[in-house]
């Protein structure tokens, strides 16, 4: 029994978080930068590449409502932007230049419950 709690320890202990990312206050960003149709894919190792689709509106100030889609998973939810990025559901959406974002997706492995990311690369459609 002591082994699976020095095991969880050491994973905890293991886990370093970032305050930086954390740290500071919302601030409203430029809604133009942001708002409109997201579209990229997530690489795969087979080749063929998952796509992906996030809209976005109604940015004000550091809020939004934002739309997910990739495959299957459609989700709906509104949004605070913090230092370029926000979240939705398992999805981190991160503001990497004007047009460009990055994506991590993570994913959870059915056969054994691992996680892995997913990293993809989207472009902002003109709006």
């Amino acid at each position: 029994m002591s082994d699976i709690f020095s095991v969880l320890q050491s994973a905890y202990a293991s886990q370093s978080l970032n305050p930086a990312a954390t740290a500071g206050k919302y601030v409203p960003v430029q809604a133009s930068d942001y708002q409109g149709t997201w579209r990229g894919t997530y690489p795969s190792a087979q080749g063929a590449g998952t796509p992906f689709t996030f809209t976005i509106s109604n940015v004000s100030g550091f809020k939004a409502q934002v739309k997910y889609q990739s495959g299957s998973t459609v989700q709906y939810q509104n949004v605070l932007i913090k230092n370029g990025s926000f979240r939705i559901g398992d999805t981190q959406f991160t503001l990497a230049s004007s047009g460009t974002a990055q994506i991590k997706n993570v994913l959870t492995s059915p056969i054994d419950g691992s996680l892995s990311v997913e990293t993809g690369e989207a472009t902002q459609s003109a709006v």
